[in-house]
């Protein structure tokens, strides 16, 4: 038995790639197949089980296109939702041979109701390695209120007890030398406080993970768990619902979205459709000119996640704007997330608008240095777009924290009187909020080159360092 974890760190996410003599199973596979074909054509192998630890929330799976393209069986955990493709839902315990290897399917409810793990029995019977989605990450749990914005009459708590359970009674008990390969890793927003790396033995995650602590009463765990939870993006439950019940082709996906429009018909399209104006270049060139009311996320950064935070309405149209050559990569990123109607980009990227003689807009954008010596503290108006846990850590003395992924409600408490700044760590978040912002009409406000990294080099006064670990578990 051969088991390849393929990471893909733009959304912390892991499916698995198993082979045992002339078949594969792909676990948790992300939407675009092409290579997972590639590889099975490369290894010539039959593809025989694609296997889901859950309905996924953070991204769109791939199971549907794989599995039409080669006659795999989809595998799910129990489960009563009815899926939009054919499936088969699995009982607890089941088995499932791949050449002379086996994998078996522990239902393990919690993070949701139809979550699962796969352990793998390898041609000689040893136990290798479990897979266990969002069940159990690397230092971390899953977290257990996702499934109660699709499931009614569920709970945070009622999954925070039944995950409880699924850890004590299912996965304690097997082997401390198991491998743990689990669906994420750092960054995911499914989880709290995962490790940024992506296996380890069972045996040391039942010694360091929290969660794992046997003298926790199932009180205390429940407490744990959902201490420090932050709303989900609200594009989650969108994903969920393309999971289950299917969705168009990324093919189809992929010819819509790749139409390139001159500068006079990417204006066109704007107009006619109302479309959001993605503008994934980086915050440097952003800073320095875009199309007007254009949303900037740069494709290199944590993109598809914050795409999906701030955009929100996964159908709502999309027109991008990228570097030449880099807009193939954009549209694969965007659908991983389930934003199917990107309707075309602007060919040959800015340049384009530029050499058009179209209006541009342009962010205040200044240096950590000129921020030092302008502001004053106390009286200066400075928000910090960080998350929560950042800005507990360390920031401006007398800073606001007004983290990225809430803008659209703190934002109503801006006014048009009151000068202020903006800053994040690096100037990734900080840019997505001065294009936000500039699109709803707030020009007052200079945005930080170099976020809190650069202004925590001058002089400017700031509280005592915290180490983060340390906020994350009080």
């Amino acid at each position: 038995m051969q088991i390849e974890q393929i990471y893909t760190g733009c959304i912390a996410e892991a499916a698995y790639y198993i082979t045992s003599n002339d078949e594969a199973a792909i676990v948790d596979p992300l939407r675009e197949t092409g290579p997972y074909l590639e590889r099975l054509k490369r290894d010539n192998v039959k593809l025989k089980y694609i296997f889901e630890t859950h309905f996924h929330a953070d991204f769109v799976s791939g199971h549907v296109d794989l599995a039409k393209a080669t006659g795999a069986t989809i595998v799910f955990g129990p489960t009563p939702m009815k899926v939009g493709f054919d499936a088969h839902i699995g009982t607890d315990n089941e088995l499932f041979k791949i050449g002379d290897s086996t994998i078996k399917l522990i239902h393990t409810p919690g993070h949701t109701m139809e979550s699962s793990c796969y352990l793998l029995t390898d041609e000689n019977g040893k136990q290798q390695g479990i897979i266990t989605g969002d069940t159990l990450f690397i230092g971390d749990v899953g977290r257990p209120d996702l499934a109660q914005h699709v499931v009614e009459d569920l709970t945070q708590e009622k999954l925070a007890a039944h995950l409880f359970d699924s850890l004590r009674t299912k996965l304690m008990p097997l082997s401390d030398d198991l491998i743990v390969y689990p669906n994420h890793g750092a960054g995911s927003a499914c989880g709290k406080n995962m490790s940024k790396e992506t296996t380890d033995t069972l045996g040391n995650q039942k010694k360091t993970n929290y969660a794992l602590n046997p003298a926790l009463t199932k009180e205390e765990f429940i407490k744990a768990v959902l201490d420090g939870l932050t709303p989900p993006p609200a594009y989650f439950p969108q994903n969920v619902m393309m999971n289950i019940n299917g969705y168009e082709s990324i093919d189809s996906i992929t010819e819509k979205g790749s139409k390139p429009y001159n500068a006079e018909e990417f204006e066109l399209m704007a107009n006619e459709t109302r479309a959001t104006i993605l503008d994934t270049r980086s915050s440097a060139d952003f800073a320095k000119g875009f199309i007007p009311n254009a949303i900037n996320i740069g494709i290199n950064g944590d993109f598809a996640p914050w795409v999906g935070t701030i955009l929100v309405d996964t159908k709502h149209p999309i027109l991008i704007v990228a570097d030449e050559g880099v807009e193939e990569e954009v549209l694969t990123r965007i659908t991983r997330v389930g934003f199917d109607n990107v309707i075309g980009y602007l060919k040959g990227g800015f340049k384009t608008w530029l050499e058009a003689g179209k209006e541009i807009d342009t962010v205040n954008r200044i240096s950590a240095e000129q921020f030092a010596n302008e502001v004053q503290i106390g009286e200066s108006l400075v928000l910090d777009v960080r998350k929560d846990g950042e800005f507990s850590a360390e920031h401006v003395e007398e800073a606001f924290s007004r983290p990225l992924a809430y803008i659209n409600t703190w934002m109503k408490d801006l006014t048009d009187e009151k000068p202020f700044y903006i800053h994040c760590a690096g100037g990734y978040r900080s840019m997505i909020a001065a294009s936000i912002l500039q699109s709803r009409g707030y020009r007052n406000f200079k945005e930080v080159e170099g976020g809190f990294n650069a202004i925590a080099k001058t002089t400017i006064p700031k509280t005592n360092f915290v180490c983060q670990s340390k906020v994350m578990a009080l």
